[in-house]
């Protein structure tokens, strides 16, 4: 039986940034965003993001980001649109086990008579996202992922894709690893603390969240500080991404 790494090299591949030495030295998000710059470099594309799949228009695009070099202005813009799970690069996506490559219209709703359409093409294509590769990754627990590379290159051939796919799903082994030591390092969260930031992730103010649990603003204020020092998030938002990637919500 061939060696499908070898194969890859042969066909003149050389993946330095995805050794062996370092893929096993990868622990957190940091390496991880670290090679997935080299190889959106490598494949010649300028952006890249990995994401929780949009199943519903529940929890924000920016909450579902894990990986991402999308600049802060884009992710505001595309997430106030609200229109990630109903957008073409969701729906496609989620029909096919194979690479799904477009253009700047992949950021758009799939219903192209949808008034944001032409908005949400035109923020694509004025950040140099006129073209993309999006890929449906799955978890060891069978959570759904995207990982998304784009900028302003040609599609790819079959054999650059192929080996983009290897290449991701490389790349996502690695993320899931750092799933694993992240839960391991931190502490476990109170009931009340997972309650708060459920009720958040579902779009509940801090005043909706005190009615609901029969307690005051300021305790519920007081849960998402301490489940925030424990997620070892920066703010609220952080800390719903990081409890729904590590499926405490």
């Amino acid at each position: 039986m061939r060696d499908p790494d070898n194969m890859l090299l042969q066909q003149g591949w050389s993946p330095e940034f995805l050794s062996t030495a370092n893929i096993e030295s990868v622990q957190t998000e940091y390496e991880v965003l670290h090679l997935m710059r080299q190889c959106a470099n490598h494949f010649r594309f300028s952006h890249f993001l990995v994401s929780r799949f949009p199943a519903n228009a529940q929890q924000r695009f920016a909450e579902r980001l894990l990986v991402s070099n999308w600049p802060a202005d884009l992710v505001r813009k595309y997430d106030a649109m609200n229109l990630f799970h109903a957008s073409r690069l969701a729906i496609e996506t989620g029909m096919t086990k194979l690479p799904v490559q477009g253009d700047s219209s992949l950021l758009a709703p799939s219903d192209f008579e949808s008034g944001q359409a032409g908005e949400a093409i035109a923020l694509a294509e004025s950040h140099g996202l006129s073209a993309s590769t999006a890929l449906l990754m799955h978890s060891t627990t069978s959570d759904p992922y995207l990982m998304v590379f784009s900028g302003t290159r040609p599609p790819l051939a079959r054999p650059e894709l192929t080996e983009l796919h290897f290449a991701a799903l490389q790349l996502f082994e690695c993320l899931e690893k750092t799933f694993v030591a992240a839960t391991a390092g931190r502490e476990k969260l109170s009931s009340r603390e997972v309650e708060c930031l459920r009720w958040a992730a579902a779009g509940k103010s801090s005043d909706e969240i005190a009615v609901i649990l029969g307690i005051s603003v300021y305790t519920v204020s007081s849960y998402f500080k301490s489940a925030t020092r424990k997620l070892q998030a920066v703010n609220r938002m952080q800390a719903i991404a990081v409890a729904l990637r590590l499926r405490l919500i």
